[in-house]
């Protein structure tokens, strides 16, 4: 499997450094020239075709493995990734496809790996869901559902460097963990290759923002995540089904809350962006790095010093979910305990209760020179 890890991780790896080194070349098609969006956090334009390192890596990762355990499964999930990761970048070059789009790329990318990989919800533990599923009609509109949302979820958390990045690598060990404890070893090489290649797209991602991974990077990862999560139980029955939904909890409550908090405590629509997520709360109240100062290298840290608050958040489901993959009970006490966990610390963060300790703090030295607005009357 290190072979399939490495592959992967070089390809991307080197991909990504190509498109830094010629940014010049792309730049007025790839960057992302919007620095005053509620939703934007970088100082210079980036180039956000960070997808295209991915999926190069994952690429030579299926390759490695096509030739080393002649496993042709891979060749089958690119070809249902094609439609999620094309929305997504075509979203990234033109700046012309808006979410409904994208979002229906990704259900028809949903319905292919329902047919050609068999990649179908087939039961929940639940007896009267369970039931339902049995209908291959019902199990496919639940799967297509399932998949989309996840996909979008990750799309959602994709704020700042590093964060989605790294919470999908821990997603991706934790699918392997269990692919290798089932024997799955099909599944355990294909989440080695993710990982290896957002390990080489990170590289240059975090902490610098070199280079984003923009919709189309968000979209595959997300894609393959819940492919993946869905494969796995779908082919080793001893694999809870709540296991996935345990791992990518922390995403797909991101976005189930940001649905509740625009739509019904708001009255806007749900598609409308705003700053109130909570890595960006966290952003703007925890982060108290350097406020005010224009050099971009300070600007660029506090950034970076977000996404480690939201890694051990995402910590928290990861873990137990590695740890409990076969226990169903288990797994449904801590999607709640996670649920209250991410409430109870948004309200502290929003009521601005937060515990000192959490403050990450460090005054700029231009700011504490800038006369008041009263003196400078």
């Amino acid at each position: 499997m290190l072979p399939i890890l490495f592959s992967a991780l070089l390809f991307s790896f080197v991909t990504a450094v190509l498109l830094i080194r010629f940014n010049h070349v792309h730049a007025r098609f790839s960057s992302d020239y919007d620095l005053g969006g509620v939703q934007k956090f970088h100082c210079l334009p980036v180039p956000r075709i960070g997808g295209i390192p991915i999926f190069v890596g994952l690429l030579a990762g299926v390759t490695v493995q096509y030739f080393k355990m002649h496993d042709g499964f891979g060749w089958l999930l690119l070809l249902s990734t094609l439609p999620a990761f094309a929305g997504g970048l075509a979203e990234d070059l033109t700046k012309r496809v808006g979410p409904f789009p994208r979002l229906m790329a990704t259900f028809f990318a949903a319905m292919v790996g329902f047919f050609v990989l068999g990649a179908r919800l087939t039961h929940l533990d639940m007896i009267f869901a369970d039931v339902l599923l049995a209908y291959w009609p019902l199990s496919l509109l639940l799967t297509v559902f399932a998949v989309g949302g996840v996909a979008n979820a990750v799309n959602i958390i994709d704020g700042y460097n590093g964060l989605s990045g790294m919470v999908s690598i821990f997603i991706f060990l934790a699918i392997a963990y269990v692919a290798f404890k089932v024997g799955d070893s099909s599944l355990l090489g294909l989440s080695f290759a993710m990982a290896g290649s957002l390990a080489g797209f990170l590289a240059w991602n975090y902490p610098r923002g070199l280079i984003f991974a923009g919709d189309g990077g968000a979209y595959l990862v997300g894609f393959v995540i819940a492919e993946l999560s869905v494969l796995l139980v779908t082919r080793n029955h001893q694999v809870s089904p709540w296991f996935p939904l345990l791992l990518v909890i922390y995403p797909v409550f991101e976005t189930l809350f940001t649905i509740y908090r625009r739509r019904f405590l708001r009255g806007v629509s749900p598609g409308l962006p705003d700053a109130l997520h909570l890595h960006t709360l966290i952003y703007r109240r925890l982060v108290r790095w350097m406020i005010g100062s224009a050099v971009l290298e300070h600007r660029t840290r506090r950034n970076s010093l977000t996404s480690p608050y939201l890694w051990v958040l995402a910590s928290l489901s990861v873990i137990p979910a590695t740890l409990f993959w076969d226990k169903t009970e288990v797994l449904m006490a801590c999607v709640v305990a996670f649920v209250l966990i991410y409430v109870h610390l948004y309200r502290m963060i929003i009521r601005f209760k937060t515990p000192r300790w959490m403050v990450v703090k460090r005054t700029c030295p231009t700011a504490l020179r800038r006369p008041s607005p009263r003196l400078r009357k």
